[in-house]
């Protein structure tokens, strides 16, 4: 069985990104793949921002995305790129570290004149980071998104193509394992 690893950079516990980092993961899991979710934001600062790889906690981080078959990036938008917070960890990895993997970008952002951080930001750094297969990325607007007590409830406006998008990046991991 794949493993599906979603990495998320936000580095707030309540975040529209992470919400839906989980609910890809939830929707990945219905196709049985094996998922995980690394918030980024749990990691210990001091050796994140150290790059220390030989800490435990960022030794244990790097290997789950060593072991991954595909990757999910799940960003919000700041300043038109993605956060910072997942970059430092990117750049922890091996410089082929993403080498044999899928990889689906993901980023959720307040207006849709940030969609271009995807093409122009995330997916460079997935393909240095040697991806196989960087499938097409997908932008979730806010206001695309509402809760329902603590579950996020993605619009029809966005829910249809984020199925879309998962069900291509299953097909990847599928052809090309």
């Amino acid at each position: 069985m794949s493993k599906v690893l979603v990495v998320s950079g936000s580095p707030s516990p309540s975040s529209k990104t992470e919400l839906i980092g989980d609910h890809v993961a939830r929707r990945l899991a219905e196709y049985e793949w094996h998922t995980g979710h690394l918030r980024v934001r749990t990691l210990p600062a001091e050796p994140l921002l150290g790059a220390d790889v030989s800490h435990p906690a960022i030794a244990r981080a790097l290997e789950q995305v060593a072991r991954a078959d595909g990757i999910v990036l799940a960003t919000p938008t700041y300043k038109a790129s993605f956060s910072g917070l997942l970059k430092t960890f990117l750049d922890l990895l091996p410089q082929a570290g993403f080498t044999h993997k899928a990889v689906l970008p993901l980023a959720t952002g307040g207006s849709v004149a940030h969609l271009l951080v995807l093409d122009y930001a995330l997916r460079p750094v997935a393909h240095s980071l040697g991806a196989r297969h960087v499938v097409q990325s997908f932008f979730l607007p806010d206001k695309h998104v509402e809760f329902q007590g603590n579950e996020p409830r993605i619009l029809p406006e966005s829910a249809g193509k984020l199925d879309d998008v998962i069900e291509q990046f299953c097909k990847s991991l599928i052809t090309n394992p």
